[in-house]
């Protein structure tokens, strides 16, 4: 067997391809289901175990800090490990987590089990997707990639919320852990039939403990101060402060000290060489704050203004699902079978998504789900577009030996940039929300007509109903009160979708100066090679 091998004859090879796809599908399945039960399991969870918000606030920041230490230590993994034997180990190792995490409510034993499914499900999405890139051809790829970003990114984005909305309904959080289980077990054992790749051989290296401690402590100030620093007013709170300045003094320490190992780290400067996965990579950053910023809006609104059940709120995103997968699968056809480049995509994916928040600023407290659902039907769309194109633009140049490297360090980019989104998308509602209520309430005074005409006309209701006249007074007041609050609230999270489509229209001339930028890169360094003739 020589060293680029993909399988073993002795199978059907399209019967082996599919039993592979089918189980790195389900892998990437039971990660979207536990990574995403914080997002409308955060009150069961919080009742059950007793938590106050401090203490909760762990069980996301452990499986946040680990995951994405998990993308940067499986490209060393890899190394050591056969691609399949490490998908299979990750899996086995997400479904046990969860299946203990389902029978418990035990706080500290459940940020245990977080941090280890965080780190099973990093591992596992950069495993799984380097076996697709060295299982078939590059030709297939658009395909296979497309397949795996359905359960990769549709399913957390839109399938997961909806189905676990449904447990949380009818059942409880403890059910969407253990739902996990069987989806790691299938996965495992389609893994075990089928054929797995094998890498191409590189040189081993050491494990880079120190840049992995380094790393370690800055992505765990960077999870902390991004998802707490809302809460906590930035660097009004002193803890915010010197986590920020830890992080920094760590990632810069972890930065010099990779300088020195000359290519021997655990970060593979040479990736950036690749202007294709120069450009991707910048471009993970936005769409990674577009898509986690408009997962978390978008069913927020919908349970803090529009007030719908958990089940409601899961299934507004439900049917986008389909026009992300469609417009996947579209993409595929076009690069795959028309040879359209996958650039050419990408600016109608923006221009979408962009059209899709400007709709969605447009929602009120009156707004249901057949108002918002083409605003999210063609957010759904423009994902699609976008993602699998920016995945082929990143890994269409790089070698096997850089593969999983690459992928590794694409996922890392794309969940700091959700932090990010999501973290500026919380502040941004917060302290609008705040500047409302002055807003409005500066013009609700004792004073005008028409406030004063509808708390009399309020109060003369509830004397009707058989409050006293005092009480029926106090009552109008606090539902007016309560009024202002809430339309303050329509009016940030507005904000907040028009913030998400300004992001682009800012970012899409700055993304096209970097692409002429490295173009022109390219084309220097093509020069020099040449001797410095034209």
């Amino acid at each position: 067997m020589t060293a680029t091998s993909t399988a073993t004859p002795g199978r059907d090879g399209i019967a082996a391809d599919i039993l592979l796809v089918a189980g790195i599908l389900l892998a990437a399945l039971t990660e979207a289901v536990a990574g995403t039960i914080l997002s409308l399991g955060r009150g069961g969870i919080m009742g059950d175990t007793h938590a106050t918000p401090d203490e909760f606030a762990w069980l996301d920041i452990g499986y946040t800090t680990l995951k994405l230490l998990g993308f940067l230590a499986a490209p060393w993994l890899m190394s050591r490990l056969p691609p399949r034997g490490l998908v299979v180990g990750s899996t086995l190792a997400m479904g046990l987590a969860c299946g203990i995490a389902a029978v418990t409510d035990r706080l500290d034993l459940l940020v245990l089990l977080r941090t280890v499914q965080g780190f099973a499900g990093g591992t596992l999405l950069v495993g799984g997707q380097a076996m697709l890139f060295l299982a078939g051809p590059r030709s297939r790829q658009p395909a296979l990639q497309a397949l795996f970003a359905m359960g990769a990114v549709v399913a957390p984005a839109t399938i997961a919320p909806a189905f676990q909305g449904a447990l949380l309904d009818s059942q409880s959080w403890n059910w969407i852990f253990f739902s996990v289980a069987p989806l790691a077990l299938a996965a495992t054992g389609l893994l075990l039939i089928a054929d797995g790749p094998m890498p191409a051989k590189a040189a081993s290296c050491p494990f880079d403990g120190i840049g992995f401690a380094l790393i370690a402590i800055a992505v765990f100030c960077v999870t902390c101060v991004l998802s707490q620093g809302s809460r906590w007013d930035w660097f009004e709170e002193p803890r915010i402060l010197w986590l920020t300045v830890t992080g920094a003094a760590a990632l810069l320490a972890f930065l010099g000290q990779q300088a020195l190992m000359k290519g021997q780290g655990l970060l593979d400067a040479s990736l950036f060489e690749s202007d294709a996965f120069s450009f991707a990579f910048i471009v993970s950053f936005v769409a990674g704050a577009a898509l986690s910023g408009s997962a978390f809006l978008i069913p927020s609104f919908a349970l803090s203004v529009l007030a719908f059940t958990p089940t409601e709120a899961g299934l507004l995103l439900l049917p986008s699902g389909a026009l992300f997968i469609g417009s996947l699968l579209m993409a595929a056809f076009l690069i795959q079978v028309r040879r359209v480049p996958p650039f050419t995509t990408v600016p109608f994916g923006i221009l979408t998504i962009t059209g899709a928040m400007w709709m969605l600023s447009g929602s009120t407290a009156e707004s249901g789900a057949d108002d918002m659902m083409a605003a999210i039907l063609l957010r759904g769309l423009g994902l699609g577009f976008l993602f699998l194109s920016i995945t082929l633009i990143a890994f269409g140049s790089l070698d096997r030996r850089t593969l999983a490297a690459g992928i590794g360090l694409f996922n890392t980019g794309r969940q700091l940039g959700g932090l990010m989104g999501v973290a500026a998308l919380q502040t941004l509602i917060d302290h609008n929300v705040a500047a409302n209520v002055v807003a409005l309430g500066a013009n609700v005074t004792a004073g005008g007509s028409m406030p004063l005409e509808r708390l009399m006309t309020t109060a003369a209701t509830l004397t009707v109903k058989g409050l006293e006249a005092a009480a029926a007074s106090r009552a109008a007041t606090s539902l007016l009160s309560r009024t202002v609050t809430g339309q303050s609230t329509v009016i940030a999270y507005d904000t907040a979708f028009t913030a998400i489509a300004l992001l682009f229209v800012i970012a899409a001339p700055v993304l096209i100066g970097i692409k002429i930028g490295l173009s022109r890169r390219r084309m220097a360094r093509a020069v020099r090679h040449r001797g410095g003739w034209p």
